[in-house]
């Protein structure tokens, strides 16, 4: 997604606003900044204003004020003011004294037509209310501005003609622009120009406005309604809205009904009324209103009892009857008053209609439209009144039913969901729910994901005449994309130039032999983004593989040229001295793939002279001579010196030739002499060191000798030299760099010498440039840099070429075509992110060098964006917490880390927080010095360099900040920690407090020891921990913070328990029957937690196997039933508590034998026995803290015979008859339940037993503390 463009923030509180002022007076513009020491600076038409007699400049802190006097039509400007990067314009109107208006009237002859007189002023301006003040609103559309003059509204009689004018200004326009008039809102105009309508436009040259004009000739009142006009040029756009209202020509009397159907008026006014500000209905006022061209019936024109009848009754309201009718009888109603319009009346009446009522059945609806995206899921709610009404779902009308995942229906008590999961295209449509006879719709719009292109457009150079292929990839099959060449929409033409390819999700577009029309940038588009890649075309260059050479043949030999070019395809052309050689008996032309060939037979010394052949289609030729040698020997009786004659030789003793290296070097040199003189050519020396055969040569040198047209010695196979008659010709093949040099020629005969010199200079192009490097990159550009070759070829260097190419791809794109001089060069249009590589051609006057090495790859970024959210985390009186987050805009390049910097009050110097950078997002500074003021700020670095910074609102005072110690003690420890032996003890108990507090640890007053505990503290919290508890680690542990003298406790209660031992005592009481009574005492050591009862087991003596006869028996005594006769049984007991059963039992030491039946029974004799017994609390009450709200239960147990009589006393008041306490008793336990007791039911709660032998009492103390956790949530609520 790009990035949204943030708001610039303006440097101004007040504005200056448009103004109007009268010719004469003075007008004063104000504005206020918000720095007091801001610069401000106003103009008039983009120029300074200074201060003077006519502008008055004034300033007072922040407020500023140009004041003009005498204004006169000339000040009628643009003006503006700046400050900073602000700068707001406004306009300076100028009105003229108002003058006595001129009535018109009313009934002139139509051709007098009604046309607004023009204004300065924009008509908006001028229609518009004044506000209060008194003066008149800005009421100018926010557009372009390209009117000059709007069309203003206006009035027309019918039959008359009215004109409406728009004025443009095309000073600052590229193109003519284009004005289009609508009527309504799609009604184009042009379409009806005619005999009502005409359209013009004139433009001045002198002024440079072009005037539109509208011309509405014989007014009808269909004509009536809301225009439109639309200037356009390019970029730019205007619109501007105005009115037309036509009035009746002459008066009805009494009231037509079908007058309030007409849409060019407003219905129930009579025709001499004011005129209606707007249409009726602002929806049709674009609509025509044919009914004026239905035909009238005589039944409307003749009187008849109808008419009659609506003369009489002139009071009916139609409307009245209209609204209480069913719509079947609209139509019969419309024609029995004279209706025609109905469209108009049924829309009129359905505004006439009274407000909807509620709906009885939904109480929230289907907002009209809902948009998704495709392949995401939307969920309708709906809330009905009856939570059991039944509901239908409709889609287009069709009911449709829960399928799979795809549609859901939920229903939660009044709100019912309908959820469409995975939605797609056939799931764009209308849905409506209905509950009874009520329906409630909306419309669902399946948005499709945007189309996002995975494989980039690369860049192309070819020949040409190539077939190109722009090929690139999309994210989905199917997809519809758009190319364009330099912004035009390229489409299939006639010639079928350019194609367009689908492939799955490739998209390639193919250009048949492609041409220099071709070259430009090239973009292919979809709805999620768009990929632009470069075209070049360059034509063919014809390289010649073998050129012709000069000939030098006899008579009636055969003479050839032959030459061979790349391109076997291209035709040529032989030319003899600038004439065309056709081919003949002795002549032929040949052309055989590359190889072109003219033969000559029979040769002639007519066929001496300068052969060309020139390739077609390019602009070079290649040319040879061809020599005649005519064999003769002359007896010349005398002899004649030798002598060359060079064009040069009369102005200096040297000449300079300059060939092209791989050329063909060439020296023709004219001689005479008698006997024909023997030719010495040599290279390294001058002709006067040339010495005579036979003497010592000093340094190299090479040299060639032809005598008698017959090379003597050669001395490169590169070299040929010949003589003719009068020319000594010396040649060498491709020429090269060691060829440069001085050439000396001597000719020597019997009858003397002569001698000449000729400096060759080889000329090459350069070697390629050096050390090829990057600078520096941006977001799409980077500047490069390199050295001047280390040889310019013998020429100057005119300039460079360079070229560039990603790293994955092989195609080079020229940067520049013609050369650029300098060493330095900024590449721009790159892809940020994107790897490249650059090289560099040096080029002089012969051609271009070979190119430079690549360059080491780089990638063009940008710095990321400034890092977000930068606050203060913690300070203390030396260092300080900062964080932040993440910049919003990253890049192509990874975030390297992020540098801290802070700056001291009154000074400008930024110094680092830390070395180098960090990649966390909130660090704390150290070393800091208490009461400095410090600003802070953080930037993001990337391999481009630093982003923007993020500072601190405010300058930030180094000291500590106090906070009172206060100990958030966790719910689950407010009440008694109960851990095994063995187990491990770990207390987190968080707090708060600045500076740190000092934290201390007691256990039942006494400080504790550190082989007893381990205690870690840190800032925010502390660490009680027990590897292995033992009983004794149980009590209770106070916890103290304290700051100063300002301190805060807790205490947390901590029971280590253990397995209890076993009972004691364990008695057979007595044996009767099958039953044996037991009785035991309670173990000495209950494992530090209550008995919660005993285990009694059985087992006969026989086989010693143990069966358990009671589980949790809580009593000290029990009887064993259901014993078997004649079997001898012992008994053990365990004691039990929350850990478990003890390790030891308790055993009976006799045995108890169960006597056979048979035997008789003696009762042996005894006293009878008192059973009864003083009631006695077994087990007392405990003292108990609960939380209010939850039900809390106090539980005894009491032993009495007989059994005793229990109540319940809170603060020894009797509650027995309590509601709110419920007393249960089972087996001798008793038991108070409270059910939710209050602050109120704290106290002390008392139960008292009482029975004939005694009465006992036993009493605990009950607190009930307040639920802290809800009083917290509702405070943070508040």
């Amino acid at each position: 997604m790009p990035e949204p463009v943030k708001k610039a923030v303006s440097a101004f509180t007040k504005k200056p606003k448009t103004q109007e002022a009268g010719e004469g007076s003075s007008v004063v513009f104000e504005a206020e900044t918000e720095k007091p020491d801001a610069k401000v600076k106003w103009q008039c038409n983009t120029k300074d204003i200074a201060s003077g007699n006519k502008y008055v400049i004034a300033a007072d802190g922040n407020k500023h004020s140009l004041t003009i006097q005498a204004i006169t039509k000339e000040d009628a400007n643009v003006y503006a003011v700046i400050a900073g990067g602000s700068k707001v314009k406004f306009e300076l109107k100028v009105v003229s004294n108002p003058e006595a208006p001129v009535e018109v009237p009313t009934d002139g002859p139509k051709e007098s037509s009604r046309q607004p007189e023009p204004s300065p002023a924009p008509p908006a301006a001028q229609d518009a209310p004044p506000t209060e003040d008194g003066q008149l609103p800005d009421t100018r559309q926010d557009l372009t501005g390209l009117f000059t003059e709007k069309p203003k509204s206006g009035e027309v009689t019918v039959g008359e003609n009215i004109t409406f004018v728009a004025k443009v200004n095309a000073e600052s326009l590229l193109k003519k622009p284009t004005v289009k008039w609508f009527k309504g809102k799609w009604m184009d105009l042009a379409s009806k120009s005619g005999k009502h309508l005409q359209l013009k436009e004139s433009f001045d040259r002198n002024t440079k406005v072009h005037t539109f004009e509208m011309h509405v000739i014989e007014a009808k009142p269909n004509f009536a309604g809301g225009y439109r006009c639309e200037v356009s040029s390019r970029d730019k756009f205007d619109s501007c809205n105005f009115e037309l209202t036509v009035h009746e020509a002459c008066a009805v009397e009494g009231f037509d009904i079908r007058a309030a159907f007409r849409r060019t008026s407003e219905a129930g006014k009579k025709r001499s009324g004011p005129p209606p500000s707007s249409t009726d209905g602002k929806d049709d006022s674009g609509e025509l209103d044919f009914s004026t061209l239905l035909k009238k019936r005589d039944s409307f024109l003749k009187p008849s009892n109808r008419a009659v009848q609506m003369s009489t009754e002139p009071d009916v309201d139609v409307w009245d009857i209209l609204r209480s009718a069913p719509p079947s009888e609209y139509q019969k109603i419309a024609f029995q008053y004279g209706i025609t319009d109905l469209r108009g009346m049924l829309k009129r009446l359905k505004k006439m209609k009274k407000e909807e009522k509620k709906s009885a059945a939904f109480l929230k609806k289907l907002d009209p439209a809902y948009q998704v995206t495709k392949g995401h899921k939307i969920k309708l709610a709906i809330e009905v009144a009856n939570a059991d009404a039944e509901v239908k779902w409709l889609k287009n009308g069709q009911e449709f039913h829960p399928t799979g995942s795809k549609y859901i229906f939920e229903s939660v008590g009044n709100m019912r969901y309908l959820t469409i999961n995975n939605c797609s295209l056939a799931d764009d449509a209308a849905y409506c729910c209905v509950v009874g006879d009520e329906k409630c719709t909306t419309e669902l719009f399946v948005k499709e994901p945007p189309i996002l292109i995975v494989k980039n457009l690369e860049d192309q150079m070819v020949m040409k005449g190539e077939r190109v292929e722009l090929e690139c990839e999309v994210s989905e099959e199917g997809a519809n994309v758009k190319w364009e060449k330099d912004g035009v929409e390229l489409t299939r033409d006639e010639s079928f130039k350019y194609r367009f390819k689908k492939d799955g999700c490739k998209h390639i577009l193919i250009i048949n032999e492609a041409s220099k029309e071709d070259c430009g940038h090239y973009k292919v588009k979809t709805n999620g983004g768009e990929s632009m890649a470069e075209l070049l075309v360059q034509e063919k260059q014809l390289e010649v593989y073998q050129s012709i050479a000069d000939l030098t043949v006899k008579a009636k030999d055969q003479a050839v040229f032959k030459c061979e070019v790349s391109d076997e395809n291209v035709k040529g052309t032989w030319y003899k001295n600038g004439v065309e050689v056709k081919s003949d008996a002795r002549v032929n032309i040949t052309h055989i793939g590359r190889i072109h060939k003219l033969t000559i037979d029979d040769v002639k010394p007519e066929d001496e002279g300068d052969y060309t052949f020139v390739p077609d289609g390019h602009a070079f030729n290649l040319s040879a001579k061809l020599n005649f040698m005519e064999v003769k020997i002359d007896y010349v009786p005398r002899q004649d010196p030798p002598k060359i004659h060079l064009d040069c030789m009369s102005c200096t003793t040297e000449s300079t030739i300059i060939v092209v290296a791989g050329n063909k070097l060439r020296l023709d040199v004219p001689i005479t002499g008698d006997p024909a003189p023997t030719v010495v050519w040599t290279k390294g020396e001058k002709a006067s060191s040339v010495k005579p055969d036979g003497e010592e040569k000093e340094g190299p040198t090479s040299s060639w000798t032809v005598k008698d047209g017959k090379v003597i010695s050669e001395g490169d196979s590169r070299v040929h030299v010949e003589t003719s008659k009068g020319h000594c010709i010396f040649t060498i093949e491709g020429a090269e760099r060691q060829d440069e040099g001085i050439y000396s020629v001597v000719v020597r005969n019997p009858a003397g010498e002569d001698t000449a010199d000729i400096n060759v200079k080889v000329v090459d192009v350069p070697d390629p440039p050096q050390n090829l490097k990057i600078l520096s990159v941006g977001e799409d550009s980077c500047v490069a840099q390199w050295d001047p070759p280390s040889f310019d070829g013998g020429q100057p260097i005119i300039g460079y070429v360079l070229e560039r190419k990603k790293t994955r791809s092989y195609r080079w794109m020229r940067l520049n075509f013609d050369p650029y001089p300098d060493t330095t060069y900024e590449a721009k249009r790159m892809i940020e992110g994107m790897a490249y590589e650059m090289r560099v051609y040096a080029v002089n006057s012969i051609g271009m060098s070979r190119h430079s090495p690549a360059s080491q790859p780089f990638v063009p970024v940008a710095p990321t964006s400034a890092p977000i959210g930068l606050c203060v985390d913690d300070i203390n009186d030396t260092s300080i917490s900062l964080k932040w987050r993440r910049p919003e805009k990253i890049g192509a390049a990874e975030l390297e880390g992020y540098g801290v910097e802070y700056c001291k009050e009154g000074t400008d110097e930024w110094i680092p927080a830390i070395k180098g950078l960090t990649e966390r997002t909130s660090l704390t500074i150290k070393d800091l010095n208490t009461g400095d003021k410090l600003q802070f700020r953080v930037r993001a670095y990337n391999m481009a360099g630093p982003s923007a910074p993020i500072t601190l609102g405010q300058f930030v005072t180094i000291r500590e900040i106090m906070q009172r110690p206060k100990i958030w003690l966790p719910r689950s420890l407010r009440q008694t920690l109960i851990r095994k032996v063995g187990e491990t003890v770990n207390l987190v108990i968080p707090f708060q407090g600045k500076p740190r507090p000092k934290v201390t640890w007691s256990k039942d007053g006494e400080p504790l020891a550190a082989t007893f505990a381990n205690v870690r503290n840190s800032e925010l919290d502390t660490i009680l921990f027990i590897r292995n508890t033992d009983r004794k680690h149980s009590g209770k542990y106070d916890l103290q913070v304290q700051i100063e003298n300002v301190e805060d406790s807790a205490s947390v209660m901590l029971q280590v328990v253990d397995l209890p031992g076993p009972p004691e005592a364990l008695k057979i009481m007595d044996i009767w029957g099958f039953n044996v009574a037991l009785e035991w005492k309670p173990p000495k050591d209950n494992g530090n937690c209550e008995i919660i009862g005993y285990a009694i087991q059985k087992a006969d003596k026989k086989t010693m196997e143990w069966y358990t006869v009671y589980d949790q028996y809580r009593r000290t005594n029990c009887v064993v039933s259901d014993l078997i006769m004649g079997n001898e049984y012992v008994f053990r007991v365990y004691s039990m508590n929350l850990v478990g059963l003890s390790q030891e039992p308790c055993n009976t030491k006799d045995s108890a034998y169960i006597q056979k039946s048979g035997i008789d029974y003696k009762h042996p004799g005894h006293k009878e026995h008192d059973f009864s017994e003083a009631p006695k609390f077994t087990h007392p009450l405990v003292n108990r803290s609960v939380i209010a709200g939850y039900n809390a239960t106090l539980s005894c147990s009491v032993r009495g015979i007989p059994k005793p009589k229990v109540t319940w006393y809170k603060n020894k008041m009797d509650i027995s008859n309590e509601a709110k306490y419920r007393m249960l008793s089972k087996q001798g336990v008793l038991t108070l339940e409270i059910r939710k007791p209050c602050l109120f039911d704290g106290g002390v709660y008392t139960c008292k037993a009482v029975n004939a032998s005694g009465e006992d009492v036993v009493e605990c103390k009950l607190e009930v503390r307040p639920q802290i956790v809800k009083e917290e949530k509702k405070d943070e609520k508040k």
